[in-house]
């Protein structure tokens, strides 16, 4: 018997960074996914074949000793084994549509779609009991990780966050994303460290900033609930200027943003910035236009994903 399970990324498409202030963001989910297939063996290990790498460890090596890269997929194959009774062993495949490290949630992705499969073995789990396994594995290398990637890639659709709550939009987008990747690696927690020095600067301008960033994101939610893709796209233009007042776009990033200037309805950084990926806002009228003029780039187009995780199990026929 096997399990595969499948989670999609996810792009921020509003409130980057002045979430962390007590703001709203907007995240969607986007049908390019993580699978995650796993077996149980008769060895005494964990075995992990993926895009990044192989690793074969004991059942019960400590977590504290597994290659960061994949600790949060040893934390739960341990914690669902042990939660079962299980005396088998694992062997887990992982492969991605997503690239790593951009900003487009493929390790919350991986967390979810290797919750799915693992428990999938065992049982057939909610997508809430997913949610808490998955978060719980992310913060074995993001402590502070805040579950907001997480329930996106866990229930897709569109969300809207805060520190408060997450709740989904009920909607269908008529829009497309186009998505494209400056291959300048960035480091989160240094470009969210800026952020706060430039708020520590500029007391009143950023609490200007926030308060004009909130009243966007109101506006953006209307528009996304009535399909209005020229209204969102000039609040992502409008977005795109407040992150560049606090210092986390570059000259990288504002070159693929202009590139996009006259064929998409609006493009802005998506994540933390200072390098990942642009996000440009189309539908069928310009989609071909939109990839044209980021051709230089690592670019593809992408829809909304509304499924989220997805999990099968399949039996063997002998």
């Amino acid at each position: 018997m096997k399990s595969i399970a499948s989670a999609p990324a996810k792009v921020i498409l509003f409130g980057e960074h002045f979430i962390v202030y007590g703001g709203k963001a907007i995240l969607c989910a986007i049908n390019k996914r993580i699978t995650v297939e796993s077996k149980l063996s008769d060895s005494n290990t964990i075995h992990i074949d993926s895009d990044i790498g192989i690793i074969t460890v004991p059942k019960n090596q400590l977590i504290e000793d597994i290659d960061i890269r994949f600790r949060p997929i040893i934390f739960l194959a341990q914690k669902i084994l042990r939660q079962f009774n299980s005396d088998s062993g694992l062997t887990i495949s992982i492969r991605s549509e997503i690239p790593a490290g951009v900003g487009l949630g493929s390790s919350s992705a991986c967390c979810v779609a290797a919750a799915s499969s693992i428990s999938g073995l065992f049982t057939s789990y909610s997508k809430e009991d997913i949610l808490r396994l998955a978060l719980e594995a992310e913060k074995t290398i993001f402590e502070n990780a805040s579950g907001a990637d997480t329930t996106s890639c866990t229930f897709g659709g569109i969300l809207e966050y805060t520190k408060q709550g997450i709740q989904r939009l009920d909607m269908y987008p008529k829009f497309q994303i186009v998505i494209a990747n400056s291959r300048i690696i960035h480091t989160t927690s240094q470009v969210v460290e800026r952020v706060k020095k430039f708020k520590q600067k500029n007391i009143e301008e950023f609490s200007k900033l926030c308060h004009n960033e909130a009243i966007l994101i109101d506006q953006a939610v209307d528009a996304l609930k009535n399909n209005n893709i020229e209204v969102l796209g000039e609040k992502m233009i409008e977005n795109q200027s407040h992150l560049q007042r606090i210092g986390v776009s570059n000259q990288t990033l504002d070159s693929m943003i202009n590139l996009t200037k006259n064929v998409s309805h609006g493009a802005k950084i998506t994540g933390a910035g200072d390098g990942g990926c642009i996000i440009a806002l189309v539908d069928d009228s310009n989609l071909q236009k939109t990839l044209q003029a980021l051709s230089e780039y690592e670019c593809f187009p992408t829809k909304i994903d509304m499924s989220g995780v997805e999990q099968k199990t399949i039996h063997d026929n002998s």
